[in-house]
């Protein structure tokens, strides 16, 4: 891990994540944590669901562009993930998605847990590249 700070943070305020889930005991490595790769196919989904709104329809992943593990996840973590647009191109949409991990419900505690910066392209319905609409 890059960064095992336990200092604790918030979620970011005024803002709904593109997606919210609890990982459960089969999602754990031997070491007893969530498995790095359910964490990245989470953080494809919600960064894909941003690029899916943008495009106003289907795309596919061309590219995880950075991936930073920060702290490690737990079963019983709340996890949330925040999809932002952050670039958009002809065909191509860029999307960060941040991660934060709420812990002990009694003692609410919230960590960073990952970041995330992965570009999706716009599909027509053939599966071939499609122009991005103009933003509404």
């Amino acid at each position: 891990m890059s960064d095992v700070s336990t200092t604790p943070v918030k979620l970011p305020k005024n803002r709904q994540p593109a997606l919210r889930v609890m990982p459960m005991p089969g999602d754990l490595n031997p070491a007893g944590d969530v498995f790095g790769g359910w964490i990245m196919s989470m953080v494809d989904i919600a960064g894909g669901i941003a690029a899916h709104y943008r495009a106003r329809g289907r795309c596919a992943t061309v590219a995880v562009n950075a991936f930073t593990f920060k702290q490690p996840v737990s079963v019983g973590d709340l996890v949330s993930f925040y999809a932002d647009v952050v670039s958009v191109g002809r065909t191509s949409i860029t999307v960060d998605v941040q991660v934060f991990a709420e812990r002990n419900p009694e003692s609410l505690f919230v960590v960073k847990v990952t970041e995330a910066k992965l570009t999706y392209v716009a599909l027509d319905d053939h599966g071939n590249k499609r122009p991005v609409p103009p933003a509404e």
